[in-house]
């Protein structure tokens, strides 16, 4: 991926239950979960205030989110941030138990 402020990865790291958002090899946010039989519930999305305004929250919920559909997944967002994202992507609706 790239995005106009660099270069983009998007990892999930599951020993620590979450995945991370690199640019150009720094670590500007992330996403938290944990992991519940056939759900996922995403509990805190962060991005650093250096990289805010550039659509790489809205780029890593969508991340997370669409592989956690790809893997079958219920999503539970108790993150005020995914919630927010879902609200306005309504296409995840039928996947989506809200807390």
């Amino acid at each position: 991926m790239s995005d106009a402020g660099g270069a983009v990865e998007i990892t999930r790291l599951d020993d620590r239950h979450r995945y991370e958002l690199v640019v150009d090899g720094a670590r500007a946010g992330f996403a938290q979960y944990r992991l519940e039989p056939g759900r996922v519930v995403f509990t805190h999305t962060v991005i650093k205030p250096e990289y805010e305004g550039r659509g790489l929250g809205s780029r890593l919920a969508k991340h997370v989110l669409d592989e956690a559909v790809a893997r079958g997944e219920r999503i539970v967002p108790e993150c005020p941030f995914i919630a927010a994202y879902l609200r306005r992507h309504g296409d995840y609706e039928a996947t989506v138990d809200w807390p």
